[in-house]
């Protein structure tokens, strides 16, 4: 007997229904929906853990054609909620992959929506602002579906608590990712192709130089391509808990400290602000994201929703003190107010698209940020410069 995909359905908080079919994991999950347009790069989406509680739509049409290796993740599981897509490619063809998508998100529990309308999902929520959602593959009433998106409410999570790291660690990449990679093996046998790529993997790694300074990571939800461009550039990476006290990050006496990326309402995090503050002026400073907000908010600035965010690959940054432009990779649905700046803040890069501030530099204190991802796996790499940019702050403030 033929078997027939299974159906499955996406239900908004205003009772808007996009109906496709199931791929991945089945049951039901809530989530805040919203849309990426960039053209690749979706395992990296997925692992991303500034999407946690997030139900995603991609706009690109086809996705899945080059399947899932170990390298792309950006942390060690799937973070987005569901993933909704307008086409499962049937099959996936690259030398670097080991796995299907479908195979990856039933594996983690994860849930996918194919054939779904996504150009009507992205205009309407461009139209309504950001939604709640629910993505089902049971028999569920639209007004049911309706009444759990509404009892969820993304600004009051603690997504944070959730994903940082438990302790402090040293960032050493084979360690991380040697599950990773045994846990896709596990998958498939293991090609010569495969191996060989491995042990390339692995003897790249061996050859990097020693780093030349220490650095403090607050974890808010980092991922794993920043904390390689940074080992790269020459630090040595000591990952803190997100609720670490700002003292036992002074107590490892850190050349320089990094606020990372994360998911959340940056407003919600008061313990975050508090713990940041005695941090200002003590060692150089770099934020991106989540950090950016939160640097900001212990600076005295304040934080507000974006209608429907910043996600893509294609975002036009301008810098305001040499008028370049750089296109940049983004994932954020707040942003900080201009209003609002404290005496000495300053605008660095602001969003060719809507104005809103994209960074900062301070007057008196060694700290910087940006709201987007200067790493932006798997690309644009424009602004891939503020690695070094910090390191050489870093540099420049030892001697």
């Amino acid at each position: 007997m033929k078997k027939y995909p299974r159906k499955a359905f996406l239900i908004l908080e205003d009772g808007t229904v996009f109906e496709g079919e199931s791929f991945g994991a089945e049951g039901t999950v809530v989530g805040e929906v919203c849309f990426n347009t960039s053209m690749t790069g979706y395992q990296e989406i997925l692992t991303d853990p500034s999407y946690r509680g997030q139900i995603v739509c991609l706009t690109y049409p086809e996705i899945g054609n080059y399947g899932i290796n170990p390298f792309d993740h950006q942390s060690r599981a799937i973070q987005v909620s569901g993933l909704v897509i307008r086409s499962l490619s049937p099959v996936a063809s690259n030398w670097r992959s080991f796995w299907s998508l479908p195979d990856f998100l039933k594996n983690e529990g994860v849930m996918g929506i194919q054939k779904v309308d996504t150009r009507r999902l992205t205009l309407h929520l461009r139209e309504a602002g950001v939604l709640r959602g629910v993505l089902t593959t049971e028999d569920m009433e639209r007004k049911d579906a309706m009444k759990l998106a509404h009892g969820w409410d993304y600004s009051k999570i603690d997504f944070i608590a959730e994903l940082t790291t438990p302790r402090m660690y040293r960032w050493n990449e084979e360690e991380l990712f040697n599950p990773i990679i045994e846990q896709m093996a596990k998958a498939i046998p293991l090609t010569e192709g495969k191996k060989e790529l491995i042990r390339k993997w692995r003897e790249k790694l061996k050859q990097q130089a020693q780093p030349s300074y220490r650095l403090a990571v607050l974890d808010f939800g980092v991922k794993f391509s920043t904390l390689r461009y940074l080992r790269q550039q020459g630090f040595d990476l000591y990952v803190f808990p997100a609720y670490a006290s700002s003292q036992a990050v002074l107590d490892i006496d850190p050349d320089g400290i990094f606020l990372s990326n994360g998911p959340g309402d940056p407003a919600l995090f008061k313990k975050l602000h508090a713990q940041i503050k005695p941090l200002l002026g003590k060692k150089p400073i770099f934020g991106i994201c989540l950090g950016h907000q939160l640097l900001a908010i212990a600076l005295g600035a304040q934080t507000f929703k974006l209608r429907f965010g910043h996600r893509g690959a294609n975002h036009p940054v301008k810098n305001l003190f040499d008028s370049t432009i750089k296109i940049t990779s983004q994932n954020h649905g707040y942003a900080v107010s201009a209003d609002t700046l404290p005496e000495g803040l300053k605008v660095s890069e602001i969003n060719l698209s809507d104005g809103t501030i994209e960074g900062f530099v301070h007057e008196s204190f060694p700290l910087f940020s940006v709201q987007y991802h200067p790493e932006a796996s798997p690309g644009p790499h424009d602004a891939l410069s503020y690695f070094e940019f910090f390191f050489n702050k870093v540099k420049g403030n030892k001697t």
